[in-house]
This record gives structure tokens, C-alpha cells and sequence, in this order.
């Protein structure tokens, strides 16, 4: 009445990818976030020295002013082309996690019931005899299905209201009907 070590290994397998792909995931993304820095200071930087050589040189106060405003206005839109990639990103990463999360929540909540669902399937007291003298088995299957019925909905309901990932949670995972009285 145990599960079968192979069923055991392959979903700790598939678990660990997942969680081997988040993490891959995360520093991917943080690697594009840190160069994307890296890339928008150098390029400030650039702009700064160019424009204070620039400033050095003029020596009419208006095409100063004017100079400072052309310095001011090209570091503003900089910083904020930084900030809308940086956006993009976080945003991507949301809906590939939004993906990884909710695949592993419908697939992998539904590989354990199935599992959990042969580990009693041959054990005695899941045959419908013996199910009349153990009502409770029956419920405690019961309980566990609409458990993970329940869990699926939430985990989908909360996805969906993050922004953009209503259109990528996966569909329920449907019960499968196994062990139900008929």
C-alpha cells in the first residue's frame, strides 16, 4: 500500500525542474535588469561629459540655459527608457512565472491525486465491499479530491488577478472520477 518508488521519483524529478527553471528564470532576469544599469549609467555617464564639455564651451548664458535643458530632458527620457525595459521585464518574468505556477499547481496537484488514487487502488479495503465497512476511506478520498478541486480554483482565481495572467492560467484540471461511489 505504498507509492511506487518510481512514481515517488518522477514527480520529486519534476518538481526540482521546476524549481531548477524558476531559479534560472530569476537569474536570467536579473542579469538583463543589471546589464540594462549598467548599459543606461554608461551611456549617462557619456551624456554628462559630453554635455559638461559642451556647457564649458558656451559662453552666452542663454545657450547655456538652454543646453542644460537639452542635458536635463536627454537624462530624464534616459532614465526613463531604463525604467520602462526594467518594466517589461518584471513583467515578462510575471507571466512566465504566472505559467510555471500555475502548470505545476493544475499538473502536478492532479499527478499527486493520481498517484495517491494507486497507491489505494489495489489495497483491500478499496474494493466496493470492503468500502461499506470503511465509509471513512471513502470520504477521506472524497475530502482529498474536492481539497485539491478547491486549491486549483483559488491558485487559478488568484493568477487571474494579477495584471496580464487571466489570459495564461491554465484550465481547471478536471477530476478524473476514480474512487467515487457510483
Amino acid at each position: 500500500m505504498s507509492m511506487n518508488p518510481e512514481q515517488f521519483s518522477d514527480l520529486q524529478k519534476k518538481n526540482l525542474e521546476v524549481a531548477m527553471r524558476l531559479a534560472q528564470l530569476s537569474i536570467e532576469n536579473s542579469q538583463r535588469i543589471m546589464q540594462l544599469q549598467v548599459d543606461t549609467a554608461r551611456a549617462l555617464m557619456e551624456d554628462s561629459l559630453q554635455g559638461a564639455k559642451a556647457l564649458s564651451e558656451a559662453k552666452d548664458p542663454n545657450d547655456q540655459v538652454s543646453l542644460r535643458a537639452s542635458l536635463a530632458q536627454n537624462t530624464t527620457e534616459r532614465m526613463m527608457g531604463c525604467a520602462r525595459q526594467i518594466a517589461q521585464i518584471a513583467s515578462e518574468t510575471q507571466q512566465e512565472l504566472g505559467k510555471l505556477v500555475g502548470t505545476q499547481l493544475t499538473g502536478g496537484g492532479k499527478e499527486w491525486m493520481e498517484a495517491v488514487q494507486k497507491m489505494f487502488a489495489n489495497a483491500p479495503f478499496t474494493k466496493p465491499e470492503a468500502m461499506n465497512t470503511l465509509p471513512g476511506v471513502q470520504e477521506a478520498m472524497d475530502g482529498m479530491r474536492n481539497a485539491f478541486e478547491q486549491m486549483t480554483k483559488m491558485s487559478q482565481e488568484a493568477l487571474s488577478k494579477l495584471p496580464g495572467m487571466a489570459a495564461m492560467t491554465p484550465p481547471a484540471a478536471k477530476p478524473t472520477g476514480r474512487g467515487k461511489k457510483e
